[in-house]
């Protein structure tokens, strides 16, 4: 398949508020997260990008196993938080959002 070498596949599926499953011809990841920060968890990677929405600017920075397991468990709380209170979720979640656009 070498003549296919530059064909890329990429598939999204959004499950959750925040929660998507990736599909790939290299793999399945899920990302966690949106607009700003977000956590990629895949078979080969796991990292978090933190970004200025709107600039196209980003850092991509990978993440260890302990830190990809912390990560996962404060989103998790953040969901059992939105499930109980959706309001205060988003308003917290948004305050750290700069309103500069």
């Amino acid at each position: 398949m070498a003549f296919l070498k530059g064909v890329r596949f990429r598939k999204s599926i959004g499950v959750l508020p925040g929660v998507k499953f990736n599909m790939s011809k290299t793999g399945v990841s899920t990302s966690l997260g949106g607009h700003g920060a977000t956590v990629n968890l895949g078979t080969k990677t796991r990292s978090m990008t933190l970004g200025i929405p709107g600039t196209g600017l980003s850092y991509r920075v990978p993440l260890n196993a302990s830190a990809a397991i912390l990560v996962v468990a404060l989103v998790l709380a953040v969901g059992i938080a939105y499930l109980i209170a959706p309001n205060l979720v988003m308003t917290l979640l948004h305050a750290w959002q700069p309103q500069w656009f």
